[in-house]
């Protein structure tokens, strides 16, 4: 979104490394969301344009490798509004993130390991939490 960090420069270092690469799909009207194969990082531009202003692909977009129904993923990088230095996340009240990855953990390969990118701005002393969200394994924010 707008207002987080943006990942096309990771995304193109990511097919440049030569590793595969799965953005989410959300499913309106529910906390569903799946993480769909990129084929490349020109494949971007595909993509449709959400109501929230996103690229993600359509719904009509089947013939596209659902991550979980194949060998899971070794990481995600997590969005957020907010985040604590206890691995705590403020997400946008979906719950999207926080179900895919409980789906994950039921998955052979288990829960990835999570990043949340942010802004300096974005760490606070603390987030509200429930015990429906997944704490983040670290956080990468530019500390001046």
């Amino acid at each position: 979104m707008p207002d987080e960090v943006q990942t096309e420069d990771i995304i193109k270092d990511i097919f440049k490394q030569g590793k595969e690469c799965f953005i989410p799909r959300y499913k309106p009207q529910s906390n569903h969301m799946d993480m769909l194969k990129l084929s490349s990082a020109e494949d971007m531009s595909s993509l449709a344009v959400t109501s929230w202003n996103i690229l993600q692909p359509s719904d009509d977009d089947t013939a596209r490798e659902e991550a979980l129904a194949g060998g899971g993923l070794d990481l995600i990088f997590m969005p957020g509004l907010g985040f604590d230095k206890k691995g705590n996340r403020l997400g946008r009240g979906k719950g999207y993130y926080d179900t895919y990855l409980e789906r994950c953990m039921k998955h052979p390969r288990g829960k990835p390991y999570t990043i949340a990118l942010a802004f300096r701005e974005q760490i606070c002393e603390s987030v509200p939490v429930t015990e429906n969200d997944v704490p983040i394994d670290e956080i990468l924010y530019e500390d001046c």
